[in-house]
């Protein structure tokens, strides 16, 4: 199982969701970048559930141990171990689902591929996983703060048919936070709130997309011709659980406009810098950054666990039905945003590494 991501800057992930626990070891990492276990635990608590009635209702306080490679607030260049312990499986809610596949979720095809498979809580296809990857992320992010001042911020773009006006320019991660749907669109939240709500007593599902937003981007980062930065953004958020399309820039809408109309013309700003007038290219061309914001778009379909009865097939290759126990989230958007930061975040700095070792020397 492909479980190691990145190439100078790594994570590792393990752990199934009602294993012992979940984590990550993070390899490649600069010594001396100052970082705290409080710092993880911010990110962490973004992501982890039961935080409100439109979330699972899963009572886990994911508190990290790092177990090694930091020494008195600081990394040591050496692996970075970080835990995450289980406490609230409710593994007997999985009894049903031991032998009869949830639709649209990963059950057959972990059968189809390893002919066994952890069907307690979804095991390691469950989105606990993402754990490690927003543990990783979190130290990503302040090597990134730290050297270039980037920025990278998430939201709730859209619930369904319910679309949010965000400013990409402005918008900070006090508006995110400030509601528990992680839309800055405050009128635009209430609806999809309510909506969400809706869907959860009807023991149902919804899907949106999560916008990202990344400021500061330093040019240069990507790995033409087949490590594009857009390529390995791409490979990084449709790695996540229930995404199942990517955008960067104008995206499928830009297929509607002309050459002329699509082009970003250049200009030179006041400090003599080569700029873009617009930004249709969501910050990369040629597969390189050019400076401007990077804007890239993830969509997640509706969960597939959900309450409601659904036809499906055994594990024996008999026809039956299939009503979901345990505790989902009728709406995975709120909780992966900081999933989509943290994948982002992972790319800039494996690439910012990159960048510097290639081309870091003044020859």
């Amino acid at each position: 199982m492909s479980s190691i991501f990145g190439k100078l800057f790594t994570i590792s992930t393990f752990g199934e969701s009602h294993g012992g626990g979940v984590g990550v070891i993070v390899d490649g990492c600069p010594p001396r970048v100052e970082i705290s276990a409080e710092e993880i635990q911010s990110e962490l608590n973004r992501r982890k559930p039961g935080q409100s009635k439109i979330t699972t209702p899963r009572q886990e306080s994911d508190l990290c141990e790092i177990v090694s490679g930091v020494f008195q607030g600081k990394t040591l260049g050496t692996p970075i171990a970080i835990l995450v312990r289980n406490k609230d499986a409710r593994s007997q809610d999985y009894d049903e689902m031991a032998v009869k596949y949830r639709p649209s979720h990963a059950d057959a095809t972990y059968d189809a591929k390893y002919g066994i498979r952890n069907w307690q809580g979804g095991g390691r296809s469950s989105a606990r996983e993402t754990i490690g990857r927003v543990a990783g992320g979190a130290i990503a992010k302040k090597i990134l703060h730290q050297i270039a001042g980037v920025e990278i911020i998430a939201y709730v773009k859209t619930i369904k048919d319910i679309s949010a006006s965000v400013d990409q320019e402005t918008v900070t991660l006090e508006q995110v936070e400030s509601n528990i749907v992680r839309c800055p669109d405050s009128v635009a939240a209430e609806k999809m709130i309510d909506l969400i709500d809706q869907i959860r007593r009807e023991k149902d599902s919804l899907g949106g997309v999560v916008e990202c937003v990344v400021r500061n981007v330093p040019k240069g980062l990507g790995e033409p011709v087949f490590d594009k930065l857009e390529a390995d953004l791409a490979k990084a958020i449709m790695s996540l659980p229930a995404t199942k399309g990517f955008e960067i820039g104008s995206g499928f809408e830009g297929t509607l406009l002309t050459g002329s109309q699509h082009n970003d013309e250049f200009y030179l700003d006041e400090a003599g810098n080569t700029r873009t007038m617009t930004n249709r290219s969501g910050g990369i061309q040629g597969g390189i950054s050019n400076g401007e914001n990077i804007v890239i778009r993830a969509a997640f379909k509706p969960t597939a666990t959900i309450g409601k009865e659904q036809k499906t097939v055994t594990k024996e290759g008999e026809e039956t039905v299939l009503a979901a126990k345990g505790r989902h989230d009728p709406c995975v958007l709120p909780r992966a945003v900081p999933m989509v930061e943290a994948m982002v975040a992972l790319v800039l700095c494996d690439h910012l590494l990159r960048h510097h070792a290639q081309c870091g020397l003044d020859i």
